[in-house]
């Protein structure tokens, strides 16, 4: 198909949302189409930019991400404090799950050779790896968050939000003194002579970091991927009546239980993620397929596990380089800060593991 009668579904559907929906979900989906052409036009990798920079000492992307950070706090944490009762922050506790979620997620989105985002736009354009992980990422976060609970008994604190401790201003000047950290950690990593910035990635950082904010304002809730792909496994469980989510703690919580009850058209997170989808597809359409080299019956297999872990582990975590570290970090969650690190550490076994099977 070409742009052109994408451009006019696209607009239909738009128009639908704001009809029988609400103008504020069809927005949302014009956010969502934005991220996604931004993600597949840039190709703005957050899986891809950690591991050129381990694999070939190349800080450009993680260079970017920094950029993308540092913008969007510089906006969200002030209108958080502005606003406590309107929007919300990406917070998760600080837990036993998060170490080990974030640790697990960093290894297998290098294998799976995507995040939340990027199997999502990745997906929408049509790479058939990240096509077929796609659903079996959804019903890991599914069982991941049907689990959560258990996971959280092994020991977990309440959610720290630097905006509320310290101010925003405080907040934020902390926030640049640790992407300062994070930049000249990547220094020490790379060494001299490595070119810093690709203007390509600069300009994806930028887009990218003003549709989060305009998803923190018209959704009132940060940019959120995961969430999305547990919700329409859940619907499914239960519409199957394989799930009873009256009988689990996460989804009889009465915002999961209200999700789980109404369209998924009126969920934020689903609205967006359908969006990305749509921007993607949208630029995958005016562009020549690439010629890939067909996937083993093992690297399919490895692959699909993958898939699966990377979804389970990002409710364990409570969010992915989106959630956690994009929307975690740019509103203030300490939980971000503990993520990056240890999903770092993941990607460095999850580079090898690639490597050995020869994706």
């Amino acid at each position: 198909m070409t742009r052109f009668p994408l451009a006019a579904v696209f607009a239909a559907f738009f128009l639908a949302l704001a009809w029988f929906v609400s103008l504020r979900q069809a927005a949302l989906f014009l956010v969502g189409i934005g991220m996604g052409g931004v993600l597949a036009g840039a190709r703005f990798g957050f899986t891809t930019g950690w591991r050129r920079l381990i694999e070939q000492r190349d800080p450009s992307g993680v260079m970017a991400q920094l950029i993308l950070l540092a913008i969007a706090a510089a906006v969200c944490m002030p209108l958080l404090a502005e606003y406590p009762t309107d929007l919300g922050a990406a917070l998760g506790p600080p837990s036993v799950s998060l170490l080990i979620g974030a640790f697990v997620f960093g290894a297998t989105m290098q294998i799976a050779d995507g995040c939340g985002s990027g199997t999502l736009y990745k997906a929408g354009m049509g790479v058939p790896l990240n096509m077929a992980i796609l659903p079996v990422f959804a019903i890991g976060s599914f069982l991941g968050s049907a689990q959560l609970e258990q996971w959280l008994q092994l020991g977990a604190t309440a959610p720290v939000s630097l905006v509320k401790t310290f101010g925003a201003g405080e907040a934020f000047g902390l926030t640049l003194i640790g992407l300062v950290v994070f930049g000249l950690a990547a220094r020490a990593w790379v060494g001299g002579g490595a070119s810093w910035f690709n203007r390509r990635l600069l300009i994806g950082a930028v887009l990218l970091a003003a549709l989060a904010m305009l998803n923190l304002l018209i959704a009132g809730q940060p940019w959120g991927v995961v969430y999305g792909f547990g919700l329409w496994a859940a619907k499914l469980a239960t519409a199957a009546g394989l799930f009873d989510p009256t009988a689990n703690a996460f989804w009889s919580q009465s915002v999961n239980l209200n999700n789980l009850s109404q369209s998924v058209f009126l969920d934020v997170t689903s609205i967006t993620n359908i969006g990305i989808l749509a921007g993607a597809l949208f630029v995958a359409a005016g562009q020549t397929a690439a010629q890939r080299a067909p996937l083993t019956g093992k690297q399919w297999l490895v692959g699909i596990i993958a898939g699966f872990l990377l979804g389970y582990s990002s409710r364990l975590a409570f969010g992915c380089n989106i959630g956690a570290m994009v929307s975690g970090i740019s509103t203030g969650s300490l939980h971000g800060w503990i993520w990056v690190p240890l999903a770092f550490c993941g990607s460095l076994i999850g580079v090898r593991v690639r490597r050995h099977f020869a994706f």
